[in-house]
């Protein structure tokens, strides 16, 4: 998946999904905390990846993934093409309503909201042993 786009949250938590993420996407995917304080979508298929590499793990390298786990949820589109952001990662990724950009990489998604907390993201991520670096930063203009 590759793409970017403009939509926003609406007062009850809904995303829509564009059309053509939605084909890529199919009818459920997951999603949970993402790099950056964003929110990371992924298809069924790369989360089952996910799942088999985390039960391959033993417990002290699984620690990594555990946040990822405990806060993840499965999505389903309703018949507008939206999805329910939970609560939990509307607060992590400051979704307030306002405007997102959705951009898409392979077969997960990163909803960019604010870059102000970019230091304290990567605070937390080196505090996980997990490798995070800022890609890009959302303008006015394209």
């Amino acid at each position: 998946m590759f793409g970017k786009y403009r939509h926003s949250v609406d007062p009850k938590g809904r995303l829509f999904v564009p059309a053509k993420l939605r084909e890529e996407l199919g009818d459920a995917f997951y999603v949970t905390l993402g790099l950056d304080h964003c929110v990371s979508v992924y298809t069924e298929a790369a989360w089952q990846r996910c799942m088999e590499k985390y039960n391959n793990l033993s417990m002290s390298q699984s620690r990594a993934m555990r946040l990822l786990l405990a806060n993840a949820a499965k999505c389903e589109l309703d018949s507008q093409g939206r999805i329910v952001v939970p609560q939990k990662l509307r607060k992590y990724a400051g979704l307030d309503g306002t405007e997102l950009a959705i951009s898409e990489s392979q077969e997960r998604m990163a909803i960019v909201v604010d870059p102000k907390d970019v230091d304290k993201m990567l605070g937390y991520a080196n505090e996980e042993n997990l490798e995070a670096i800022p890609v890009a930063v959302v303008t006015e203009t394209p």
